[in-house]
């Protein structure tokens, strides 16, 4: 999951920075939307962990599994969750993904990066690039500003289309700013995996 170490590192600090932004969501939140926040800090983090770069770090066969593992339990609990919202949806194929990528790593010599580079690129993977590449342009497109409207009584709305009321210490255009580095962030793993 790692090309040249500067990528590596640049990855890196974007997955630990939205974990953390995450995290002071969590800590701000209540009820779903805690949960939801904590379950973005989780992927931050373990992507952040899973892209440091060969040349500094090349964990043995059981930090790949024990990955596989956290990331199993927590798409069991998204799992649950994933018939209230199209975004418990995601996070659960997030989560899987980042079962099948720690998976790949176990079952490769020394956990070397480019797994797939002699058998060409799986289904598994082409169907995690084609979904992440739709919802990076998606979440890209959610952050496009909306042409300022009149609304009844004079006021003017406008912003980022499809951002709802932000929780208190939140705000929503951050939260999809995370999401869409996130969404990269897997593109790039995924791509050097």
């Amino acid at each position: 999951m790692h090309g040249p170490a500067t990528a590596g590192w640049l990855l890196v600090a974007l997955c630990a920075g939205a974990g953390g932004y995450c995290l002071l969501r969590m800590r701000a939140a209540v009820g779903e939307a805690r949960g939801t926040a904590g379950g973005e800090a989780l992927m931050g983090f373990g992507m952040a962990a899973m892209a440091v770069p060969t040349a500094a770090l090349s964990p043995p066969r059981w930090v790949w599994l024990g990955y596989a593992a956290v990331f199993g339990a927590a798409a069991l609990g998204a799992a649950v969750r994933a018939r209230s919202s199209p975004h418990h949806a995601h996070h659960l194929l997030g989560m899987l993904a980042m079962v099948y990528m720690a998976g790949a790593m176990a079952l490769t010599p020394g956990g070397a990066h480019g797994v797939h580079a002699a058998a060409g690129v799986p289904l598994v993977t082409g169907g995690l690039l084609l979904y992440y590449t739709a919802y990076v342009l998606r979440a890209g497109a959610r952050l496009l500003p909306l042409p300022a409207a009149a609304e009844p009584g004079g006021a003017v709305s406008g912003g980022p289309a499809g951002v709802v009321g932000a929780g208190r210490g939140e705000w929503p255009e951050l939260t999809l700013v995370c999401r869409l580095s996130m969404g990269l962030a897997m593109l790039a793993m995924l791509l050097g995996l």
